[in-house]
């Protein structure tokens, strides 16, 4: 299928000319192209931008911002971003990683979707030309999105608060079965006082594991403290079934896995 591609300096005459029926937005192409290689005939054009703000890490006082165009292999690197070399790393083989990016990982159906379970975690902001939105809020209406996304941002967690945790079948590049990532602070006496937990495959899109976040709370890490949070774990998922693995199978290790990740 042979497609135009129009290509613009400013994300701003690249979001005027998305909203032509059939155009897609063109970052790394993992997903836009593959579709449209597989037959997908409603990409009918894709459009992309050169703005070399797409594509620049910023890191200062604790802040981090990441260009949507900035590849999970560029952030694998930075030595800024240690924390997050795990969940970059996590994202498909050495080629996939060289050209997948931060904002086609927001928009990848389950199973896969690694990076942006991470994000979810982090409590990270979306940017587009029209604004900024919590990551949450932009998961759950990023089906009817049409605005470029331009960046995300997030405060940098310290390397000993995150955690990262993908299952695959086959290592270590295959589809996710289960991906999870987690934020945890612990006050002084060693007992959790903040904790965001997402999940990835325990439904279409990442989503907060709320109820074992509440669990934790005021628990200490350890096996009796994390029990509460084990058993909750799977309220309110709704867990993918695909050639990797059904919801049944996905649902039953998903406490077996947080707790792993939990104790490390």
């Amino acid at each position: 299928m042979a497609l135009a591609l129009q290509t613009f300096s400013a994300v701003r005459d690249a979001n005027a000319a998305l909203k032509a029926p059939g155009t897609r937005y063109l970052g790394g192409g993992t997903l836009v192209v593959r579709a449209a290689n597989e037959g997908d005939v409603s990409v009918t054009g894709l459009v992309r931008s050169t703005d070399p703000t797409l594509s620049e890490i910023t890191v200062a006082g604790g802040k981090v911002r990441i260009g949507a165009s900035v590849t999970m292999a560029a952030i694998a690197r930075h030595p800024e971003l240690a924390a997050l070399s795990k969940a970059a790393r996590a994202v498909g083989g050495p080629a996939i990683r060289n050209m997948a990016t931060v904002g086609g990982n927001l928009f990848a159906p389950a199973p896969y979707g690694d990076f942006a379970v991470a994000l979810l975690a982090l409590d990270a902001t979306v940017g587009t030309d029209d604004g900024e939105l919590p990551v949450e809020d932009f998961l759950a209406r990023r089906d009817g999105s049409r605005a470029i996304v331009t960046s995300v941002a997030f405060a940098l967690p310290k390397a000993e608060n995150f955690r990262f945790l993908k299952v695959s079948r086959v290592k270590p590049k295959g589809v996710s079965v289960l991906s999870i990532a987690a934020v945890l602070e612990q006050a002084g006496d060693g007992t959790v006082s903040s904790a965001r937990i997402a999940l990835g495959c325990m439904a279409d899109r990442p989503m907060r594991a709320r109820a074992a976040e509440k669990a934790l709370i005021g628990s200490r890490l350890d096996q009796d403290g994390v029990a509460a949070a084990l058993a909750a774990a799977g309220e309110g998922t709704s867990p993918i079934t695909d050639p990797i693995a059904s919801a049944w199978y996905r649902a039953e290790i998903l406490p077996v896995h947080l707790g792993r990740l939990l104790l490390t």
